[in-house]
């Protein structure tokens, strides 16, 4: 019987790359996302790769978000051997002026949905003697973000969280593992208002990131950091102090902040 793998934020970007690759590898889906017609699309492209592909169109912002998924899977008689928490957004501008709204739905995605989701399903996985964990984090995780503080902070919960889990899970049959990119092609820069900045040279492809996160799963590497820049940047907070660090990042994010209100002001006149 294939194994299933359960994979949110799988209507786009590296979700959807990711369950494409797992089509490849054999495993059934279910794609969760709150964008309907982008699940739907997506799911149409794999439904003739060979795999059950099931879908849920669920806000994973909501305070409910993990149960319902996992009374769904139980009212499929469906039993997860592999989790991929991809969902997740940014917010960018300081803080101060930043919706909370916006805020608390990123905080409730990023940390307490993925984390309560895995809380669920890990028990089945360890009564079986197997199964995958995969969050995906940042290269953001490593460092302090002005401008993105709040997102920063999450990913950094997901890094020493995931690596907290991996060493709990040792003996058991499980893999527990973080992906750190940096940009990659994906919607994520448009949806946080930062479509455009500065530093563009670094920009992976959605499938280069998903086929290294799959890789360093099934190896059980706990973190992986996707390129020499982004391991680099992750090196960076040994090197320096992270007061730099701080500023660093922060110098960049206001220039972006600094050229998106450029244009819109350009655009009002």
């Amino acid at each position: 019987m294939a194994d299933t793998a359960l994979v949110t934020g799988a209507a786009g970007g590296i979700g959807f790359e990711f369950c494409k690759l797992l089509t490849t590898k054999g495993y059934n889906l279910v794609m969760v996302d709150m964008d309907s017609e982008g699940l739907e699309k997506a799911s149409a492209k794999l439904q003739n790769l060979g795999s059950s592909v099931i879908t849920l169109v669920l806000d994973l912002s909501a305070e409910e978000a993990a149960e319902t998924i996992v009374n769904f899977l139980k009212g499929q008689g469906i039993e997860v051997d592999l989790i991929f928490n991809n969902a997740g957004f940014g917010n960018f501008g300081y803080f101060a002026e930043s919706s909370w709204a916006k805020d608390r739905a990123m905080l409730q995605v990023h940390m307490v949905t993925a984390t309560e989701l895995i809380k669920l399903l890990l028990p089945g996985m360890i009564s079986r003697g197997k199964g995958y964990i995969l969050n995906n984090a940042s290269v953001a995780a490593f460092v302090p973000g002005p401008l993105m503080s709040t997102y920063h902070a999450s990913k950094s919960y997901l890094l020493n969280f995931t690596q907290a889990l991996a060493n709990e899970m040792k003996g058991t049959g499980i893999n527990a593992t973080v992906i750190c990119p940096g940009m990659t092609k994906t919607n994520f820069a448009k949806a946080n208002g930062n479509d455009d900045p500065n530093i563009k040279f670094n920009i992976m492809d959605s499938d280069f990131v998903a086929e290294y996160a799959f890789n360093a799963l099934m190896k059980g590497k706990v973190v992986a950091v996707p390129g020499f820049w982004n391991k680099l940047s992750a090196f960076l907070p040994r090197l320096l102090s992270r007061d730099t660090v701080a500023n660093m990042v922060g110098n960049i994010q206001r220039k972006n902040h600094a050229k998106r209100a450029d244009e819109k002001a350009s655009k009002s006149l």
